[in-house]
């Protein structure tokens, strides 16, 4: 795993931008597996900058999403595919068809293993962004005695609910249950951009960076295992 450490977010997210951008120009039809959350929300402006300068192009590019709400609309503006539209989609030319997000109505597995047909045919990825959860979660993989494989229906920890309930009115607004990649199809990539920022990511960071041991009560101790893995961090984070 190889640590970029920066002065600020906007540096963290410029440099995260620039690995990003140097694989979508070598590769213009690239497969990019994307990210919600707040942490890549610099790099995505960074990216739609990149595109109206010329630098990129979406056209021939294809993404697929991590993790979704169980029960949320799209129109919600508190599911992620109203973030994608609202951060990327809606300002890159990149084709709506040729993006895909995970959608649950209720908690039935079969919505997970619809999207586990659809990872299985879009392939291998050019890169997946990801974030860090305070508790080491990886989109929706939680701390626990064992960590899904595939796709599934997963119920959101406390810790996780709480750390997301600041985009939401209320707590009790917070949908308690998810649809996300597991952990084998979210590292199902040849390159992964790690972002994290923030006083409150500062142990999780020093937790990723010294531990010693690979534990599912420790989802993002597996980063250490894929051969090609960049941390994109900032001051705050490090705890400096």
């Amino acid at each position: 795993m190889k640590v970029i450490v920066s002065e600020s977010y906007e540096e963290l997210s410029q440099k995260a931008a620039d690995l990003f951008i140097s694989i979508l120009q070598e590769k213009p039809q690239s497969k990019l597996g994307l990210a919600t959350g707040s942490s890549p929300i610099g790099l995505y402006k960074n990216l739609i900058k990149a595109q109206k300068e010329g630098e990129i192009s979406f056209h021939w590019a294809k993404t697929i999403n991590l993790d979704e709400y169980v029960g949320i609309s799209p129109e919600n503006e508190q599911s992620y595919q109203y973030f994608m539209n609202e951060n990327l989609f809606n300002h890159v030319n990149i084709k709506k068809e040729n993006t895909y997000l995970p959608k649950a109505d209720t908690n039935d597995e079969k919505y997970a293993e619809e999207y586990n047909k659809l990872l299985d045919d879009f392939g291998t990825r050019d890169l997946q962004v990801l974030g860090l959860g305070p508790n080491g979660h990886l989109a929706f993989n939680e701390p626990g005695e064992f960590l899904n494989k595939r796709t599934s229906i997963v119920k959101l920890a406390d810790a996780t609910i709480e750390a997301n309930s600041r985009f939401f009115e209320s707590k009790d607004d917070v949908p308690k249950y998810a649809i996300s990649m597991g952990m084998a199809d979210a590292f199902n990539a040849k390159t992964l951009i790690v972002v994290a920022s923030g006083k409150n990511k500062k142990d999780v960071v020093k937790k990723l960076i010294e531990g010693k041991e690979i534990s599912p009560s420790f989802p993002a101790s597996f980063l250490s295992l894929h051969p090609n893995c960049y941390l994109f961090v900032d001051k705050e984070a490090m705890g400096e």
